[in-house]
């Protein structure tokens, strides 16, 4: 990665992602509406949603709040700029959680017991997604001999190909990360959230707009991990690795409608056991496939 492939990565996201993420959240709730009956609103309301929201006047609790929330959208940014730009796997980890880190305080600053209530759960939701994550980088190591995103670039085949459990266990906590059932426990774009919204109860107005806007900036980014499994040397894999980014997106819909939410101690413990036995079994896998005897 060079400072102009930084550069360039970090206006595209900067003006892509919350594009892209703004017409995956409003792809998501026509096929909502439409898999529960109903009508549905506009295409671009998500749109008008963050419109209206920063119209408002601000309203906090907490003075500090507005900072950490902006922070939070600021690493999220970076996170997904490295990614792009072929950077680093492992920054762009510590970065995206740096961010959970910063939306957490946020919450925490406001001193509700909703919204404390909601922070520790997305405290819960970090510790059961963070390890696959941080795991998916290794392997990434073990095949690519880079912790390098670009790397791909040289591959023979895709990554889906030597890491399939591990490209398995992606999709398992991707659920938790894009904030569908049966995984939305801190908050839920849906109406039968218990906790009010949960660890955003107390915000409002633009702080809640830039939480919207820096979901969408996280979903183009975990959606980029799903693509990275389906890249490879020839570039017309970019296309194909779209598609099936796309096509995982439309998975967590029909999850998201499907299944009813589980208590946190189920998603701990079933993150914690799927990303286990996934990196355990490709452990074995890639020794099989490069002739070691384990």
């Amino acid at each position: 990665m060079t400072p102009l492939s930084f550069g360039v990565a970090l206006v595209a996201f900067v003006i892509l992602g919350p594009l892209l993420g703004c017409f995956l959240t409003g792809a998501d709730r026509i096929i909502t509406a439409r898999m529960q009956g109903r009508v549905g609103p506009p295409f671009l309301q998500p749109y008008y949603d963050v419109r209206k929201l920063l119209a408002k006047e601000r309203r906090s609790l907490n003075s500090f709040q507005g900072y950490y929330l902006i922070l939070a959208l600021i690493m999220t940014i970076l996170s997904g700029a490295f990614f792009f730009a072929g950077g680093n796997i492992l920054l762009v980890v510590f970065l995206i959680s740096l961010s959970s880190l910063f939306f957490i305080i946020a919450a925490y600053s406001t001193r509700s017991p909703y919204a404390e209530v909601g922070a520790g759960r997305e405290i819960i939701q970090v510790l059961a997604y963070e390890p696959m994550i941080i795991l998916l980088g290794v392997f990434f190591f073990l095949i690519t001999d880079s912790f390098d995103t670009s790397a791909v670039a040289s591959l023979e085949l895709p990554l889906v190909v030597a890491l399939p459990l591990v490209f398995a266990g992606l999709l398992f906590i991707l659920t938790i990360k894009l904030r569908k059932s049966p995984f939305d426990l801190s908050f839920s774009h849906h109406a039968h959230q218990e906790l009010v919204k949960g660890i955003t109860t107390e915000m409002s107005g633009r702080s809640l707009a830039v939480v919207e806007i820096t979901h969408w900036y996280e979903n183009v980014l975990f959606l980029g991990y799903v693509g990275l499994f389906f890249v490879w040397a020839p570039p017309s894999t970019l296309i194909l690795a779209v598609v099936v980014a796309l096509a995982v997106y439309f998975l967590e819909i029909v999850i998201d409608n499907s299944f009813a939410r589980v208590k946190w101690q189920f998603m701990l413990s079933w993150s914690w056991i799927v990303s286990l036995l996934c990196s355990a079994l490709s452990l074995v896998l890639l020794a099989v496939l490069n002739g070691f005897v384990v």
